[in-house]
């Protein structure tokens, strides 16, 4: 009986133990949380001082109370708690990417209240701004009633922060303000490779730029494949979507529909039609393959100057018939290229072309075979030019000794500049 009573004292006392050390360990979690929530609101206004470590590097986005909009997760914590998180995520995930953020007051005065309109998109209108610092940029606006825009400003935004190359367009700053959303480009003063192609205000552009164009594509394709860590596939790779800078260099723009390769590879069918893989659309799945597939449309667009949505393709597999996809092309060139072309150059790049737009995307070659290609050809065209002018200067020297020379001698001076004409000639063919 004496043990049976001190069992159950031994018991209860050990019971009162766990029972007090839940009850203390409860009120310290308590004071915990309530602390955690003081510094919260008092560090929301010290924001502006705090780095943000963003892709390996700390970056400082500048963020104060008096540029908050009111679609902001401070200003509107009262609005209730899932649409406060809402905002949260949308606005932690846009700071964390690096890229400074502007006020709308400070776009509106620099676009003079959105008069200097320079282009319409998809995404909504593109207006010139000269900011205060004396830079001049482009503002794309996010049409106000665009749901799938915020996704792609948001993605852009992400993309952006992270990406940099010569050859992709530079996101200098963004506004989410307002209810408006922004982003804010360094201005590419020639604008787009379409508006070049089709428009007849822009002279035709030349051959050689051509090519020059497409390898700077292809390079900023390559890093997006090869660079980026993750991979980033762009998915709507055209035209349009080139920039041009004061020199003609290009860079690739437009990564609303950009995804990580490793992320939503089974996303709804995107992109412009003309420019689209038909492995994609048939399975919906994206690769870096069909990014390939729509730069090699893009090749031939800049052979032909025809749009790809009016019967680029078409046209196309009409002339594989007869030059079997390697020789022959010269029938689907510009007609303001005709006479001005390079024929050798011209079939090499529609041969390259025309792999990239093979219907098995594992046949096609790699941005990085692409550009290796397109590096060869452009070798190849300043080895021939050097060797051309050497041939010349040549001559230009033979004809100079000649006319020191007594009248006697001439015709054989002349047999020689005519033998070096003709071996310059060969050079130029070879």
């Amino acid at each position: 009986m004496k043990e049976e009573s001190t069992g159950l004292i031994i018991g209860i006392s050990i019971g009162l133990v766990i029972g007090v050390v839940l009850a203390i360990s409860a009120l310290l979690c308590l004071r915990y949380h309530r602390k955690r929530s003081q510094i919260g609101n008092s560090s929301s206004r010290r924001a502006a001082t705090i780095p943000i470590r963003a892709n390996g590097a700390d970056s400082c986005t500048i963020l104060s109370d008096s540029t908050l909009g009111p679609e902001s997760p401070v200003r509107s914590s009262r609005n209730g708690m899932s649409f406060w998180l809402d905002g949260f995520k949308k606005s932690n995930m846009v700071s964390a990417s690096g890229i400074p953020e502007y006020s709308y007051k400070d776009l509106q005065k620099a676009t003079y209240n959105f008069t200097t309109l320079i282009g319409q998109g998809a995404f909504g209108p593109v207006y010139k701004a000269q900011m205060s610092t004396g830079e001049t940029v482009a503002v794309k606006v996010l049409a106000t009633n665009s749901k799938q825009g915020e996704k792609e400003f948001h993605t852009e935004v992400m993309l952006l922060g992270r990406l940099h190359h010569r050859n992709l367009v530079n996101l200098v700053g963004y506004c989410a303000e307002k209810g408006q959303h922004m982003l804010v480009y360094v201005y590419m003063s020639k604008g787009s490779l379409a508006s070049h192609l089709y428009s007849e205000e822009n002279g035709a552009l030349g051959w050689d730029l051509r090519v020059h164009i497409a390898l700077d594509v292809a390079r900023g394709v390559e890093y997006l494949h090869d660079g980026a860590v993750p991979p980033v596939i762009h998915r709507d790779i055209k035209s349009a979507n080139i920039l041009l800078d004061q020199s003609m260099r290009a860079r690739v723009a437009d990564f609303g529909l950009s995804r990580e390769e490793m992320v939503d590879k089974h996303a709804a069918i995107r992109g412009t039609f003309g420019y689209l893989d038909p492995e994609y659309i048939s399975s919906g799945t994206f690769t870096k393959k069909s990014d390939v597939y729509s730069f090699g449309v893009l090749l031939f667009e800049l052979i032909a100057g025809r749009n790809p949505q009016q019967g680029l393709m078409e046209y196309v597999e009409l002339a594989a018939m007869n030059t079997e996809g390697k020789n022959g092309w010269e029938e689907i060139i510009d007609s303001r290229l005709e006479g001005k072309c390079d024929f050798q150059e011209l079939n090499e790049v529609a041969a390259l072309a025309y792999k990239c737009i093979n219907r098995a995307p594992r046949k096609r070659p790699s941005m990085r075979d692409i550009v290796q290609v397109l590096t060869r050809i452009l070798k190849s065209r300043h080895h021939r030019n050097h060797h051309h002018k050497k041939s010349l200067s040549a001559t230009a020297d033979e004809v100079s000794i000649d006319l020191d020379q007594p009248e006697t001698k001439t015709s054989v001076t002349d047999h020689r500049r005519e033998e070096s004409i003709d071996s310059a000639a060969d050079m130029y063919d070879v």
